[in-house]
């Protein structure tokens, strides 16, 4: 117990020795002297005070014992007539002293084993721990150390000013005195030497490296590294005796560098960093000012820093402790806060340190060994998982990233790609070897390491975006194992999807757009283009939503090999569409569509030329030559057959959006007439070749017809179609062909100023311009002599519609033309008619009202028709029709459904009967709440197709019924009885699974409808629906009407949970008082 109390009798003796002196702030130069003496006479009567404590108190007797010999073995200690060195000193002997008692105290301490009973009791605190209170006072004694012993010592420029920090430490400079012995070099030799004695414990050491780390460096590197002249500055001392030994400065750098390992290398950064930097003295302050600048640091130190800076640098993890020392400052840290979030927007600082780690020093050997020990650190920066720090981290990695390759682009190829890219390399190595040479399943890549170089490239490229030619040229060589990838994501949900989207876009966009063509037909293997990935290599979900990569299996079947590639090539070409669709703005879908159009025409030409080197070859040639001529031959129609679905693909899905300016369209109709004019030059015009023909120059026709506002760059790519224009017109054999291209060449050449009435007819029979130009002129409905007008009108009502909404008033001839164009035997000529006729419907145009009748049996006779566009544009112009006539449509439409509309009385096909279910349908819905006042008729054709003998007519009454039921809600009620026993008898008594199906669904639909309320409405059938719901699910051996009684059961359950169980809501209720 004697050491116990001991240990606080040390504290208790620096606490009298640290007696606190008050100080008036600011005082003039006499009375400042008065209070440095008074300072001076509080430490004589502090020392004079603990003196008279260990001759008087018997407590302090251990201590005075244990002082005494730690002075005799402490070789610096000497009385000196500076009060204040002597006041350090005996500061210094205690801290030794609170060393020693600790390091006995913690020897003889022995814990008892803990009890497992209980487990949440805390161990036994070791007796060496120092309190709060404890620590204060030590913390208080290291710094009168630091302030009148070490910061005192230090030369102009090395460390901060004690002026700087605080009041204390401004009249402390004051207080020294160097006229008394020893000197300034072995006063700070000893502060430093003995702070690190003491800091070797690591509760002492904790409190003096977290707060006097940079002092205790700026002294070291003084006693070791500081020449005993220095430029423009006097010798440090004159005595030569009272300077360091070179055994002492050897121990002064053993120590630096022992201290710099030992510290936590952030701190030890940011240290030397405050240390190599100051401003240059006399730099004046900013306006307003009262601080004095700080004094730059001498030459030495700065070069020393530079050089501890880079050792830092150099070791592991150098660069993550270099970055993280620098950024620290700017608030990130453990404690983060909003002084994190203003780091992270702090780029500046961030692009600063990638220059400085990007920039090869000066002690390294060569920069090729610079580059091998610090790229892969740069790289380790973009897998920090701390949320707080990673953006700063990665952001600072992907500038050095870049830096590098702009400096050193082979250095950077050889020790930053190459690392980077290396899974996906392993993908489009031929070198790896064959499938049979490697075992089926095994792994090549994991997951992890996938998903690593994924989103590494994702931070590099996209997130850096920063597009130079080693940076595309690097993304090229594993273009397609992304798209791989991209294509295998497609499959299923995965977190690499976008990611490996945002890496193919990003390329494509970045680089010439040549190149970007190039590549979208390597990816689609257009042109006889090898896929890179490797054959036998594979992709395989992993267990955490990404991918593995893996050796294939040998297929033995040919069906099932053919099958797979088949289906493998058509899902690329999906998965390169859906790209396309993303590429709209910058047109880089259009011009890869006009290419592989051109593409096409070559091939035709290239299959005609084959044709007639076939029709050469004889029986006498070889058997090899003739192989060889039939294996091209194969390979040129998989080439065609998949130039061909490309199109077909992008035509499908990108629509006319593809072309996104005049001049791709041009483009397009270029391509379009050199086909024609390759196939006029082979004889080999079919149908398919006609109608295109008729397209390109129909839109030919309407672009000059005012259509579209053409400029002088327009005017410029139409001259490219006038020697095709002229061929057309000279070898086509039909004269209105003929005299069409003649017409649209003459135009081209006079920039518009000539125009036929063949050119405006051409223009109007155009697909697709029925309804643009209604849309954009009315000038096409006029003669050709008012063409000028016509433009200027269309221009001017473009500009002020861009959107191309239709007119609001239209005249009566323009209308009997839709009428006319709506039977038109042109599929696109119809479908434009009746899409033009059903917006004037919504828009309620008078004239088209007034001739509904005639629009009515149009759509009815359309609805027979076998194209979908045509039949699909009647079902919405009914559904139209009886959102604005329902009380005259809806009753010969109900007719319509139950039997033809002939007086004969012949029944209609299921087909066109399902139709017009569907017009019912869609106008129920645009009905909304008037749907109810129909209700009966409505019903009653359903439930009347719901005994129909076709089965699927049986189903669709069904699916419609359901459908209504749940947009009649309480209006159901009346006849929820019939309803109810008619799914009723057919679940129970149908023998067609598809019926069954639809009947369950709409018990489901019947109770999302009606919700919290179906207790009301369908409270005298729901126990019969429920007892139906629960025969389905034990009795039904069909998994999806089991499904869908499920699903309803599951309704119901919700429906009944909420009225038992309802929300509790905490109201405040005010009531008003008369």
């Amino acid at each position: 117990m004697a050491q116990l109390v001991q240990l606080g009798v040390v504290v208790d003796a620096l606490q009298l020795l640290l007696k606190p002196v008050e100080l008036s702030p600011s005082l003039s130069s006499s009375d400042q002297t008065k209070q440095r003496g008074k300072v001076l006479e509080t430490l004589r009567s502090n020392l004079s005070a603990l003196e008279g404590r260990f001759q008087n108190n018997p407590e302090y007797g251990d201590l005075g014992h244990l002082r005494d010999s730690i002075k005799s073995q402490a070789s610096w200690y000497a009385v000196s007539d500076d009060v204040t060195w002597n006041f350090t000193s005996d500061i210094l002997i205690l801290l030794l002293c609170l060393k020693r008692c600790m390091i006995e105290v913690a020897a003889s301490f022995n814990p008892q084993a803990a009890n497992p009973r209980t487990p949440e009791a805390a161990p036994a605190l070791s007796p060496d721990t120092l309190s709060i209170s404890q620590q204060k006072n030590v913390q208080s004694a290291l710094q009168f150390v630091v302030t009148l012993g070490l910061c005192p010592c230090l030369l102009p420029g090395v460390g901060i000013p004690l002026k700087h920090r605080s009041e204390f430490g401004a009249v402390a400079e004051t207080l020294v005195s160097w006229d008394h012995p020893p000197s300034r070099v072995r006063r700070l030799y000893v502060s430093c030497i003995v702070l690190l004695d003491i800091a070797s414990h690591s509760i002492l050491g904790s409190l003096i490296l977290t707060r006097h780390l940079g002092d205790i460096i700026a002294g070291l590197c003084q006693l070791g590294y500081c020449p005993a002249k220095t430029k423009g500055t006097q010798t440090l001392q004159n005595d030569s005796a009272q300077l360091l030994t070179e055994e002492e400065q050897s121990r002064c750098r053993d120590a630096l560098k022992s201290l710099l390992d030992r510290v936590y290398q952030p701190n030890v950064i940011k240290e030397l960093l405050i240390l190599q930097g100051g401003l240059k003295q006399g730099r004046p302050s900013a306006p307003g000012s009262v601080s004095q600048p700080l004094v730059q640091a001498p030459c030495w130190l700065r070069r020393l820093c530079g050089q501890l800076l880079s050792e830092r640098l150099l070791k592991e993890n150098g660069v993550k402790a270099v970055v993280q020392g620098i950024l620290e400052g700017a608030g990130v840290g453990a404690a983060g806060g909003q002084g994190a979030e203003t780091a992270v927007a702090d780029w500046r600082k961030c692009d600063t340190v990638a220059r400085i780690l990007a920039s090869c020093p000066q002690q390294s050997l060569s920069v090729e060994e610079y580059y091998r020990q610090v790229c892969p650190q740069v790289l380790d920066l973009l897998h920090i998982t701390d949320k707080l720090t990673a953006r700063q981290f990665q952001r600072v990695s992907c500038s050095t990233f870049l830096a590098m390759v702009k400096e050193q682009p082979k250095l950077a190829e050889k020790y930053l790609f190459k690392p980077l890219l290396t899974p996906l390399l392993k993908c489009v190595d031929a070198s790896v070897g064959t499938q049979e040479e490697l075992h089926p399943g095994a792994v090549i890549v994991d997951e992890a390491t996938l998903t690593q170089c994924i989103e590494d490239l994702y931070k590099i490229y996209v997130v850096g975006n920063e597009p130079n030619i080693p940076l595309i040229s690097s993304l090229q060589s594993v273009l397609q194992a992304v798209f791989a990838l991209y294509c295998f994501t497609k499959h299923s949900v995965s977190h690499l999807r976008s990611l490996c989207q945002e890496i193919v876009l990003w390329y494509l966009q970045k680089c010439e757009h040549t190149e970007a063509i190039t590549a979208l037909k390597q990816l689609a293997r257009l042109n006889g283009s090898v896929s890179k990935f490797h054959p036998a290599f594979q992709f395989c979900p992993g267990s955490d939503g990404g991918a593995v990569i893996t050796v294939k299996s040998t297929i033995s079947e040919e069906d099932e090999a053919l099958y797979q590639k088949v289906s493998s090539e058509q899902w690329r070409i999906e998965c390169l569409v859906d790209l396309l669709s993303n590429l709209r703005e910058s047109g880089l879908s259009g011009d890869f569509f006009i290419s592989c159009l051109k593409d096409l025409t070559s091939m035709a030409a290239e299959e005609e030329e084959e044709e007639r080197k076939a029709s050469t070859l004889t029986d006498m040639d070889s058997f090899l030559e003739r192989e060889k001529y039939e294996a091209q031959q194969i390979e040129k129609q998989e080439a065609k057959l998949l130039t061909l679905q490309l199109i077909a693909a992008l035509c499908e899905k990108v629509t006319s959006a593809v072309f996104s300016n005049t001049v791709q369209v041009i483009e397009f109709i270029a391509a379009t007439l050199q086909r024609a004019c390759v196939c006029l030059a082979h004889n080999t015009q079919g149908t398919v070749e006609t109608q295109t023909l008729s397209m390109g120059m129909g839109l030919v026709a309407a672009m000059l017809g005012g259509a579209v506002q053409l400029t002088p760059e327009d005017y410029t790519a139409l001259q490219e179609l006038l020697p095709m224009l002229e061929d057309i017109s000279a070898r086509h054999p039909d004269p209105v062909i003929q005299e069409l291209a003649s017409d649209l060449r003459i135009s081209i050449a006079t920039h518009g100023a000539f125009c036929t009435d063949t050119i405006t007819s051409a223009a109007h029979n155009a697909p697709g311009r029925t309804s643009k130009v209604t849309a954009g002129s009315e000038g096409t409905w006029s003669s050709s002599g008012e063409k000028a007008d016509e433009r200027k009108t269309c221009a001017e009502k473009r500009s002020a519609d861009p959107g191309g909404a239709l007119p609001s008033n239209i005249t009566s001839e323009q209308v009997q033309e839709l009428l006319v164009s709506a039977v038109d035997p042109q599929v696109p000529v119809r479908t434009a008619a009746l899409r033009t006729l059903v917006h004037f419907l919504k828009q309620r145009e008078s004239e088209i009202l007034t001739h509904q009748e005639k629009i009515l049996s149009l759509f009815l006779e359309n609805l027979e028709h076998e194209d979908s566009f045509v039949y699909l544009a009647a079902i919405q112009g009914l559904a139209v029709l009886t959102d604005v006539f329902p009380q005259r449509i809806l009753p010969r439409l109900l007719q319509e459904y139950r039997e033809s509309p002939q007086t004969g009385g012949k029944k209609i096909s299921s087909e066109s009967r399902m139709k017009m279910g569907e017009v019912l349908m869609r106008g129920t819905r645009a009905l909304g709440d008037l749907a109810s006042h129909y209700r009966d008729p409505l019903i009653h054709a359903f439930l009347q197709g719901v005994r129909d003998p076709d089965n699927m007519l049986r189903a669709s009454s069904l699916s419609n019924l359901g459908e209504l039921c749940q947009r009649l809600r309480f209006a159901l009620g009346p006849v929820v009885h019939e309803i109810s026993s008619c799914l009723i008898a057919v679940v129970k008594t149908e023998t067609d699974v598809e019926v069954r199906r639809a009947a369950v669904h709409v018990v489901t639909l019947l109770l999302r409808g009606l919700s919290k309320k179906a207790t009301e409405v369908l409270a005298d059938v729901l126990r019969n629906l429920y007892r139906l719901l629960k025969f389905v699910v034990q009795t039904d051996r069909d998994e999806v009407c089991v499904l869908h009684a499920q699903l309803a059961l599951e309704e119901l359950d919700d429906i009944m949970r909420q009225l038992l169980f309802p929300q509790q809501k905490l109201e405040k209720k005010i009531t008003v008082l008369p």
